[in-house]
């Protein structure tokens, strides 16, 4: 499976425009892939705003002409898997069929509680992901589709029209050995882990293929992407780090540049990763972008 690198963008403290024209900047550098989150609020604080994932999904679609255009992940517990069907199909004939599709279990009790939006136990919410994704791949796939679970129900539920991609793909998001990873073998077309180190990260790897040989399915039929943090410098560290200090582990970041940022790259291909996606927050450096865009190419040419 070929090599792809890419941008994770947050929405958090940050304009459309802003966003928009990160996108630009990192499709002329020759990056395959721009994705966003889906919040409500920010990551790590209580004042501010984040963008709304749905609508800039769309608007990533319109601002771009190559590259895939992702949201990782899609929170299973406030996004209906059938309107979210339909919300993918649209933007993937908007963009021409460079629609990807992440969904999650979702973690952030602060925003359902803060919208009224039921919480389950972790236990429910990843029965939640399951069906969601199960839902989302009948949908994609097929033209007509019946399913009768706990939290969804199909029946006869048509997608029309029909998406570019007979078969968009479908991402699931998150490390969690005794659900997450069993789900991401048996439904999704894409495994995202965020902020693991290398090391964790081939670990992981290694349980997802487990995972794969018992649900009888080719684990090469699933990209695997790793979201890493970017610092040349400890300024830049220490910024980064305080808006996402609430859900990562400080090994998540690549430290440095240019060669030491090749050798931290190649770390996580050797690791089993075919897509590394690299993690941005307002407010944006370009140069920065710049900087892993040199290190990118040495694995392209």
């Amino acid at each position: 499976m070929q090599l792809r690198f890419g941008i994770h963008v947050g929405l958090q403290d940050t304009t459309v425009a802003d966003v928009l024209g990160v996108a630009r900047h990192a499709e002329d550098l020759g990056f395959d892939w721009v994705s966003a989150w889906d919040h409500f609020y920010p990551s790590s604080h209580a004042d501010g705003g984040s963008l709304e994932a749905v609508s800039m999904h769309t608007a990533l679609a319109a601002a771009t002409h190559r590259v895939q255009c992702g949201v990782l992940v899609y929170c299973a517990t406030y996004r209906h898997p059938a309107v979210l069907a339909k919300a993918a199909a649209t933007i993937d004939q908007l963009s021409g069929g460079r629609a990807q599709i992440g969904v999650g279990a979702g973690w952030s009790a602060r925003e359902h509680a803060a919208y009224g939006i039921r919480f389950p136990p972790v236990a429910e919410r990843m029965d939640i992901l399951e069906e969601s994704a199960t839902c989302l791949r009948l949908l994609l796939r097929q033209r007509e589709s019946e399913f009768s679970g706990r939290h969804f129900q199909l029946n006869a539920a048509r997608l029309d029209p029909r998406p570019v991609q007979p078969a968009l793909p479908i991402w699931i998001g998150g490390a969690g050995e005794k659900r997450t990873l069993p789900t991401a073998a048996r439904v999704a077309d894409g495994w995202n882990a965020p902020f693991l180190t290398a090391a964790e990260f081939g670990r992981k790897h290694g349980v997802l293929r487990e995972h794969c040989a018992a649900a009888g399915r080719d684990a090469g039929e699933i990209r695997c992407a790793a979201n890493v943090g970017v610092a040349p410098d400890q300024a830049a560290y220490e910024q980064f780090i305080g808006t996402m200090s609430t859900i990562m582990p400080a090994g998540g970041v690549l430290r440095g540049s240019g060669a030491q940022l090749g050798d931290g790259i190649a770390r996580y291909v050797d690791a089993g990763a075919n897509q590394v996606n690299f993690a941005f927050r307002a407010p944006f450096d370009l140069t920065t972008l710049d900087a892993i865009a040199d290190a990118m190419r040495t694995f392209q040419s």
